[in-house]
């Protein structure tokens, strides 16, 4: 049988400033705990997976908002493991996650990988509202496979917009399904692991990090907004993490001045 969970988060401020969660709502596999934030004042929501999820049919969703000057950050404990579902031919899993950071708010949308099992077929879908005074770091990894297996099939769709207009919008599609090509030289050229960092900050201001290469597989575009975008292909996991984080380092350098 199929699960349906969805999981909410409310972040605002309370009288002394500091970012309180009202509504930390867990449903089904998706369970929300409230860890320890730095900076104080700040809140922190890691999700802890209660049970093997998304299998073959499961829809499953997390709604996050950030309020007028708060500061969340969510993360996990795990990686999201997509498995086939039961059956001979089970029907596509779909996870939806939506995001809004309204003025002055800052949001940090840090998940563990997203790992795509062999013979299954996951459909996801990001969808961001920024206020034009919100800031936001976004982390997207996706591991093609687990060890010695190939990969299942992934579609996914991240949309962004600032202050109502758009500011990012693409698919990725992978494995048995997906256009021709996705696993070719032009794409993936071998590689196992790929990801992005999404960086939006007012304080670029019109100008903000030039587009340039970052090594031989990972490159830094300058969005039209004050946002950066980091693309990476890596062999593994541990190659994947340890670029962006050094790209998110740099990024954040950038903004100290």
């Amino acid at each position: 049988m199929s699960v349906r969970a969805t999981a909410r988060i409310t972040a605002v401020r309370d009288a002394r400033g500091a970012t309180v969660l009202p509504v930390l709502e867990s449903d089904g596999p998706l369970a929300l705990r409230r860890t320890r934030a730095v900076p104080p004042g700040a809140a922190r929501v890691t999700v802890v997976g209660a049970m093997s999820a998304p299998l073959g049919g499961d829809r499953l969703a997390v709604q996050a908002r950030a309020g007028q000057g708060t500061r969340l950050t969510v993360d996990a404990v795990a990686a999201t493991v997509a498995l086939p579902g039961p059956g001979p031919e089970p029907a596509a899993a779909r996870y939806a996650i939506t995001l809004k950071a309204e003025e002055d708010a800052e949001l940090n949308w840090l998940p563990e990988q997203l790992i795509s099992a062999h013979g299954s077929e996951l459909h996801m879908t990001t969808m961001i509202e920024l206020a034009p005074t919100a800031r936001l770091v976004l982390r997207e990894e996706q591991i093609l496979g687990r060890h010695g297996e190939t990969t299942g099939t992934l579609l996914s769709r991240l949309t962004v917009h600032r202050a109502g207009r758009p500011l990012l919008d693409q698919q990725l599609a992978y494995g048995p399904g997906a256009p021709g090509g996705w696993d070719g030289p032009a794409v993936l050229g071998g590689h196992r692991a790929v990801g992005q960092l999404l960086v939006v900050e007012p304080a670029f201001g019109d100008g903000g990090p030039e587009t340039r290469l970052l090594g031989a597989t990972a490159v830094l575009t300058r969005l039209a907004g004050p946002a950066a975008l980091v693309t990476v292909l890596a062999s593994d996991a541990r190659e994947l993490r340890s670029v962006l984080d050094r790209a998110r380092e740099e990024l954040e350098a950038a903004v100290r001045g």
